[in-house]
């Protein structure tokens, strides 16, 4: 390490013990209000910028475009699902000091947690590759770069954030943040010039609806687009040592001000999808142009209906959009690897082998919207196996201890099990029975 890297890193290593001095501060009752809550703030920003990559871009255009606002239900019931499920996962951090996949490894068989393992690395290439497609996409419509070379510049970029990891938690907590602060602000922007119903937003984000075969690949896209399972792994290992509890109130105290951060950074999410869906409602649906199935068709709409203006805030969220979740999701890559069959491999063989599916799907011309599409109802696939193994180990006391899940908790991510597995079951039935 040269000296320059040192004092960096020696930095780094300063603000990070401040933040978790400042979280002993705010458990000890010694600040009050947002100051207490600061020093919490970071684990669920990162593991939110998962629920608004760009497989939810693809579905929840999609779904705007053909249904409106009729499909609004669905990301209100993926975000309901998602803060519990994160908060689990977090809790679970907290508790055991270890990561979901390395409680499996401890407690499963060896067969169990290697299958568990290839599923999960599945999903996560799946993940990337959607999240790839979005930054590039986005740099091709934005500034014109080839499709190839774009991809090769968001490998090159996302290597490069993912250095940050070398300085302590809080570098990269900060720049997550800005991301998703960033996704946010456009889509508060996009709500302004596309001027939609807020009406028919209300009604039909508590009215449940489910039409024909297409509508229903849909809601399982957008559940699989919003309920990561790299999000749920991930998170686990994001709490384990980051303020590390030295007692039982302290584990409580943690919780309670992730529980907190989770509600702040998952409500962010959920703006930013409902926003995402009742754009393309307002903008494509209501205006005829329900034929949008893409997003470069999108883009090119929205040009000539809103002006350029929102044209480009849209690319620049996609573009945050695909470049942040990308970060994330290889952090989940590795993650998922080191806890479930305990080794891991260096960073930049894991970002060129994640990178191939989606050169390969580049250079050959795939379509990319439908590609993302289908990549997000593999996720949601994928799905009930975290899910499940969370719920398991998260009812058991001697595991838990002190944050050992209420039954209402059990009772009720059970229910989201239940139904994401209905759900993929009854688009299995559709597109093999028709």
């Amino acid at each position: 390490m040269s000296q320059s890297h040192f004092i960096e890193y020696k930095r780094a290593q300063a603000a990070e013990d401040r933040t978790v001095s400042a979280a002993r501060d705010a458990m000890n009752g010694k600040v009050k209000g947002i100051r207490a809550l600061l020093p919490f703030l970071g684990p669920a920003f990162i593991a939110s910028i998962a629920y608004v990559d760009p497989g939810n871009f693809a579905t929840n255009i999609q779904s705007g475009a053909l249904f409106g606002y009729k499909m609004l239900w669905v990301i209100i019931l993926a975000n309901l699902m998602a803060m519990l499920l994160q908060n689990m996962s977090a809790k679970l951090g907290i508790a055991t000091g270890k990561s979901l996949p390395e409680i499996c490894r401890d407690h499963m068989p060896k067969w169990l947690t290697w299958t568990m393992w290839v599923v999960s690395e599945l999903a996560a290439m799946a993940t990337d590759l959607a999240e790839f497609l979005g930054a590039t996409l986005a740099l091709n419509l934005l500034a014109g770069i080839p499709m190839l070379v774009a991809t090769i510049i968001t490998g090159i970029v996302t290597y490069l954030i993912l250095m940050l990891e070398k300085f302590g938690f809080r570098p990269l907590e900060k720049f997550i943040a800005a991301f998703a602060t960033l996704i946010g602000l456009c889509y508060l922007v996009e709500t302004i010039f596309s001027k939609p119903d807020l009406t028919l937003v209300a009604y039909h984000s508590v009215v449940p609806w489910l039409g024909n075969k297409e509508s229903i690949i849909l809601a399982v896209g957008v559940i699989g687009a919003t309920v990561m399972p790299h999000a749920i792994y991930l998170h686990s290992s994001l709490t384990q040592n980051r303020v590390v509890p030295r007692n039982d109130m302290e584990k409580i105290k943690i919780q309670k001000f992730s529980t907190k951060e989770i509600l702040i950074a998952m409500t962010l999410a959920g703006f930013v999808n409902l926003a995402m869906m009742f754009m393309a409602a307002s903008v494509f649906n209501t205006t005829g142009n329900s034929n949008v199935a893409d997003i470069t068709t999108a883009y090119h709409t929205l040009t000539p209906l809103l002006g350029s203006a929102a044209a480009s805030v849209f690319l620049i969220s996609l573009l945050a959009s695909g470049i942040s979740s990308s970060v994330v999701g290889t952090m989940a890559g590795q993650v998922i690897m080191q806890g479930f069959v305990g080794f891991t491999i260096p960073l930049w063989i894991r970002r060129v082998v994640t990178m191939l599916p989606t050169v390969i799907i580049v250079a050959i011309g795939v379509d990319p919207t439908k590609t993302l599409v289908i990549s997000q109802v593999i996720l949601s696939i994928v799905l009930p196996f975290p899910i499940i193994a969370l719920i398991y180990f998260s009812q058991k006391k001697e595991i838990m201890g002190v944050l050992t899940n209420k039954r209402l908790t059990t009772i009720l991510s059970t229910i989201f099990a239940v139904i994401i597995l209905g759900l993929n079951i009854w688009l299995i039935v559709q597109t093999f029975m028709g």
